[in-house]
């Protein structure tokens, strides 16, 4: 009524702004899950990357010419008739740069051009063989090519190697975030849900404690802090407070995996169970060692039983009971030695354990130390994962060791960073290497082998005298006795992967699988070979009174003094034996084998080779 004016506002019930247009769906939980449909970015699907060609794995070694083999898909390119390498020659004729010169030390044009292309005319002259041909026509590129191929392409080889070129980026739409934009856009104290799962464990915990709610905020959201902040808690004390919520389980260190599982049996609050952990603190520094035995105790204490294998001090000392089995291994183990409290085994005078536990045997530390040759490997400027731009020095020619809390980036710097950078320039490996700025001093090192604890085979015809390369001098050896010439039995007739020697029953695998569909598969020794892999025309030749059989049956103590005057056998079994794998069988299938004693085979391989004095070992937690 009278000069004021009046305007009409529409208020609506949905998730929607009248004013904009743009609305929402409702909130549910499974909008925040990356891996549910309703909440996952369409660009990515939820993963958060995306493959793209990277072209530090298309050019890894910058100091390299084109004629030197600089970029690695088209190396082998170095042949003049090759297409490539006439592709590669007509670009840097045309665009006024030597083939010769090392690719870092072209401008980043001419840098730009060979991996992107140009959209200038290049006169391409081909010739192979007998048949030549011109053309002009636009450069596409190193990177713009092989994408191009990548997407037209039906092979699946040809796709696959392509492939070993490319790496995760991260998704333009989400930037890595995994979820959609309108769900990004809800926050709880400022930050959206993948923040707070981009904090560590201990900061999420801290961010929950300290979250600022009004009366009616906290009346609704009580229960839920509680559980949030009681299953942070949980990780905390099992040692975990470094790692953030977003990590991906494929990271996680077998040590890692083990104590979420047990802050997870912690949480379900049960009791009257039996837990059996199989050396839960491997790859757990002292300070962390602490935190994991406290909660062992919890444990216990709320009314659960705990049976750990265990080879660590401190565990040890803090049980109740314990069972000392010994006194050797393989054989001469197997037995009871000592049980009862701590210090009884320490006061046992059979029990080795109790012996080094009460300071009467102790491991000798050298009191003098390598000088090294004065050279080294330095790292410049890593920043991947944790690390905040170290520049770490490496002396050759010593035992160096790099050690810290869980979390604190040895195994980003050394297996991430160092062993990667390596790998793609010496090794030629197609690996992407942690975030850093270069490695000095490669050219003081020619080879560089890492021995982790993956297992040196996945099926069973896998065992140590094939990976350490043994078998082949044994089954020549078998091949060389005067019953074998007769018979004109050759080498491959005593391998149990091919035809010939076999058992054709079980095709060498000593074993029959039985499939129970709904249940795990049975395997039961096969009735033909009765488990010895061999057929019994092979198995009639013997070497000093045994057959191939028993042989791979010795364990490699028994079967060093049984080669003992064959140098090529014994110097591969006498490595393995050094390392402490006496026990073991030359046949024994690898799947049976722990992640120590895999690490240690290949640990033996590597020592029974010839060494140039120029390798870098790496091993990565060698004692677990």
């Amino acid at each position: 009524e009278g000069n004021e004016s009046t305007y009409e506002k529409t208020y609506s019930e949905d998730f929607a702004c009248t004013n904009c247009g743009i609305s929402f769906q409702e909130l549910t939980p499974r909008m925040f899950s990356f891996n549910a449909p309703q909440g996952a970015c369409p660009e990515c699907n939820g993963i958060g990357t995306k493959m793209e060609m990277d072209p530090d794995l298309i050019v890894p070694n910058k100091n390299l010419s084109l004629n030197d083999g600089a970029v690695v898909p088209w190396s082998k390119s170095t042949k003049k008739e090759n297409y490539y390498y006439q592709m590669l020659k007509a670009v840097a004729d045309h665009f006024g740069f030597s083939m010769d010169t090392p690719f870092k030390d072209l401008t980043e044009e001419q840098q730009h051009i060979i991996l992107y292309g140009s959209n200038e005319k290049v006169a391409f002259a081909f010739k192979r063989r007998n048949r030549s041909y011109r053309v002009n026509r636009k450069f596409e590129g190193v990177i713009t090519r092989m994408e191009r191929l990548y997407i037209e392409t039906k092979s699946n080889y040809n796709r696959s190697y392509i492939s070993k070129f490319m790496s995760d980026r991260k998704c333009p739409v989400c930037g890595g975030r995994r979820l959609r934009p309108e769900v990004l856009a809800v926050t709880v104290g400022d930050k959206n849900i993948m923040d707070v799962c981009d904090l560590s464990i201990k900061d999420s915990y801290q961010f929950f404690q300290d979250l600022d709610l009004t009366e009616r905020q906290l009346f609704i959201g009580k229960e839920i802090l509680k559980e949030i902040k009681a299953r942070l808690k949980f990780l905390v004390d099992v040692g975990l407070d470094y790692i953030t919520m977003s990590r991906s389980s494929g990271t996680l260190s077998g040590g890692e995996a083990q104590r979420i599982r047990l802050a997870t049996q912690i949480g379900s609050g049960l009791v009257g169970v039996l837990y059996i952990l199989d050396e839960p603190s491997i790859g757990l520094h002292q300070r962390d060692n602490k935190k994991l035995i406290g909660t062992l105790k919890h444990l216990r204490d709320i009314g659960n039983t705990l049976i750990v294998v265990e080879h660590d001090e401190e565990t040890i000392l803090s049980a109740d009971y314990v069972v000392d089995i010994g006194p050797g291994a393989g054989e001469h183990g197997g037995k009871i030695i000592a049980e009862g409290s701590p210090e009884e085994i320490m006061n046992s005078p059979d029990s080795i354990t109790g012996k080094y536990l009460s300071r009467r045997e102790t491991i000798p530390i050298n009191t003098e130390r390598r000088a090294g040759n004065g050279k080294f490997l330095t790292v410049k400027g890593a920043r991947e994962n944790n690390l905040k731009n170290v520049d770490v020095d490496i002396p050759l020619g010593v035992f160096t060791c790099v050690t810290g809390v869980s979390g604190s980036g040895k195994s980003s710097l050394i297996n991430q960073v160092l062993y990667k950078g390596l790998s793609t320039i010496i090794n030629k490996k197609y690996l992407h290497p942690g975030k850093h700025d270069y490695i000095e001093g490669i050219e003081n090192i020619d080879k560089i082998i890492r021995i982790d604890q993956t297992p040196i085979g996945r099926t069973p015809r896998s065992n140590p005298a094939t990976y350490v390369g043994v078998f082949t001098p044994i089954r020549e050896l078998f091949a060389d006795t005067p019953e074998s010439k007769a018979r004109g039995y050759k080498p491959g007739r005593f391998s149990f992967n091919v035809k010939g020697g076999r058992c054709e029953s079980c095709y060498g695998d000593g074993i029959i699988q039985i499939e129970m569909h709904f249940l795990s598969d049975v395997y039961v020794p096969c009735e033909v070979c009765k488990g010895k892999r061999y057929n019994d025309e092979t198995l009639d030749i013997r070497y000093k009174g045994k057959n191939i059989y028993e042989v791979l049956e010795m364990t490699v103590e028994e079967a060093l003094e049984f080669f003992e005057n064959i140098p090529r056998i014994a110097k591969k079994l006498q490595t393995l034996y050094d390392v402490g794998l006496g026990y073991i069988k030359l046949g024994q299938p690898a799947t049976t084998l722990s992640g120590g004693e895999a690490q240690r085979v290949k640990l033996a391989k590597e020592l029974s080779k010839s060494s140039t004095g120029q390798t870098l070992y790496i091993l990565d937690e060698p004692t677990t």
